[in-house]
């Protein structure tokens, strides 16, 4: 196995273990989140990978809480519990935005082309750091006339007992998750937000997908160019006051380049279930567009004919709203895998 590193060794360790003697080593690279292995707040096909890896490698990745230190400090939080990593970011990254995310990458991995497709799969999501946030600001969230001021929590997690403390007499279980997940955009697209999700993937608050599901993301651009943040011990379909449990995560992902796939818009699996994803401003749009994703694949890979997949989606499929806060809102649609009476897929 073998990786390019530019210009960030010390960002990146590898480890190597022996598996079943002498000649089946196995290396394990960390890619760490600092000032020159980020991006902050964009998906650009321009950007400049920090990593390359190969199809089929594994990486493990440092993410950082979705706040600025100050901010932290301000509802509460201890100083010396702000993250070194965070204030050097802070400090040194002047390459920012539209976006407000902290992504690290992006990871360029040989062999991906334009129109093939990059299955990601989650390995691993582990909390970083005892503490998440949630808070809102004028002008953002669901219900901006109504909370027309800012406001952050600090909230304790117990990772024991894998809960976060959010009052008193209320506890919330975790699920930790990467809201942002995504690959660049076309390079006639230019710089994109890291705010709004689209076809190349990146905010899509799904807190479905966790330790052990797997997301399909097409692939714009040469090497594909990954980048995850946005860690989140929790969250609520829809995310309605524009932050989850916000958190510093870390991330063990297979990244692995499927020719032999072709999507327009990204899909995942989980254990359990299929996933279609509509995004767009538009509900009824998004709600149309996960809605035909699925018939789309209970046609091409379950081989149902177009009616019955029409029909098996209304029975069986279930419409969850995955946000409604990032510009464009998100819809997905879960089919159980318990349906197909021996599938192992």
């Amino acid at each position: 196995m073998t990786f390019r590193f530019v210009g960030v060794a010390l960002a990146i360790l590898v480890e190597t273990t022996w598996l079943c003697g002498p000649g089946a080593a196995q290396e394990k690279v960390t890619l760490k989140a600092t000032p020159t292995t980020v991006a902050w707040g964009y998906y650009d096909a321009k950007t400049t990978p920090v990593l390359h890896v190969k199809s089929g490698d594994t990486v493990e990745i440092e993410t950082l809480i979705t706040s600025s230190p100050k901010r932290l400090e301000a509802a509460g939080l201890a100083a010396e519990q702000v993250e070194q990593s965070l204030r050097d970011i802070y400090d040194q990254v002047k390459d920012k935005g539209p976006g407000g995310h902290i992504l690290t990458g992006p990871i360029f991995v040989q062999g991906a082309e334009i129109g093939d497709v990059l299955e990601v799969r989650i390995l691993a999501a582990r909390l970083a750091i005892p503490y998440a946030y949630n808070g809102f600001v004028p002008g953002r969230g669901y219900l901006p006339d109504d909370y027309p001021y800012a406001k952050t929590k600090i909230i304790p997690l117990d990772e024991k007992r894998m809960v976060a403390k959010f009052a008193p007499g209320i506890e919330i279980p975790l699920h930790p998750f990467f809201g942002s997940m995504g690959v660049a955009p076309p390079e006639a697209s230019g710089r994109l937000s890291s705010a709004p999700p689209w076809i190349q993937a990146g905010n899509l608050d799904n807190k479905d997908l966790v330790t052990g599901s797997t997301i399909y993301i097409p692939v714009h651009a040469p090497g594909a160019l990954f980048e995850v943040g946005d860690g989140h011990a929790g969250q609520g379909d829809g995310e309605v006051d524009i932050t989850a449990l916000e958190t510093s995560l870390v991330g063990t992902f297979q990244l692995i380049v499927r020719k032999d796939m072709h999507l327009r818009w990204p899909r995942a699996e989980t254990p359990t279930h299929y996933i279609t994803m509509g995004l767009n401003e538009d509900l009824n749009a998004c709600t149309a567009l996960a809605l035909r994703e699925m018939i789309d694949y209970l046609m091409t890979e379950k081989r149902l004919s177009r009616d019955d997949a029409y029909m098996l989606a209304s029975v069986a499929g279930d419409l969850h709203i995955t946000q409604l806060v990032d510009g464009n809102k998100g819809v997905h649609m879960m089919l159980p895998k318990a349906i197909f009476l021996g599938a192992t897929k």
